[in-house]
């Protein structure tokens, strides 16, 4: 999976990930068609995972995932070490680095990593920050911490280089799952031009040209995940935009 998001970042090509959050969407409850539209239509990863502890049944959800779409990586993107699953190709190993609570700095990695390891999940080393312009979402509930201001651009460079430096091989700007604002393109345009790692943005990215300026400011890949939800037809219109920029038809 690494191989595949570096390749992103080194060929300038964009990438986009569609998260499911099992504590919110039943897989069984999305038509079949839907999983039949996914053909041909290049999503380059889907991720699993959301804000609560325990989910039931989450090996069960993840084979579910996995069994309808064969072709496409799944990785995780868990919300504390009981989101661990062999089910899965990979897991984000996410450190809270915006924050300066403990637990998820380094607790939650310390508990899930036995985990990993009898699971043999390819661990993705990622320094998660989160970003937007003071609201708080569940993610910011969740881990007792609050989010970096858009404003503060220095910083959240710094918080980013901080990652690279610690050994981390991807960087995660994230606004928090249903925040009304995004991280800010000038923010992704100064971290992308520092860290010179691959940049994954998400959170706030409801519409297409929110996904636009995230691309051009210079995420490799997007996330997406509540929109979704409420219009399933916007994965499909992210997907169409990756490919337009990617065929290189677009003027700055």
């Amino acid at each position: 999976m690494s191989k595949k998001i570096q390749h992103l970042f080194e060929n300038q090509k964009k990438g986009v990930a569609w998260l499911i959050d099992p504590g919110k969407l039943k897989a069984e409850a999305i038509p079949s068609t839907f999983w039949e539209s996914l053909d041909g239509l290049e999503l380059d990863f889907i991720f699993i995972g959301g804000s609560q502890d325990e989910i039931a049944d989450f090996d069960a959800f993840v084979r579910f995932i996995k069994e309808q779409v064969s072709d496409i990586p799944v990785v995780l993107f868990p919300g504390s070490h009981q989101q661990v699953s062999s089910e899965a190709d990979a897991i984000l190993f996410l450190s809270l680095l915006s924050g300066k609570n403990p637990e998820y700095l380094i607790t939650q990695q310390v508990r899930a990593a036995q985990s990993i390891k009898k699971a043999s999940l390819e661990a993705l080393p990622t320094a998660y920050i989160l970003v937007n312009d003071g609201e708080i979402c569940s993610v910011h509930r969740k881990s007792e911490t609050l989010p970096l201001l858009n404003q503060d651009v220095e910083l959240i460079v710094d918080t980013a280089l901080a990652g690279k430096f610690l050994g981390m091989d991807f960087c995660y700007l994230d606004a928090g799952s249903g925040a009304s604002s995004k991280v800010a393109p000038q923010v992704i345009q100064r971290v992308s031009e520092e860290i010179m790692i691959p940049l994954i943005v998400g959170g706030g990215l409801t519409n297409l040209q929110k996904v636009h300026e995230s691309f051009e400011g210079g995420a490799d890949l997007v996330v997406i995940g509540n929109q979704i939800e409420k219009d399933p037809s916007f994965l499909t219109e992210v997907l169409n935009l990756k490919r337009f920029l990617n065929a290189g038809l677009h003027v700055n």
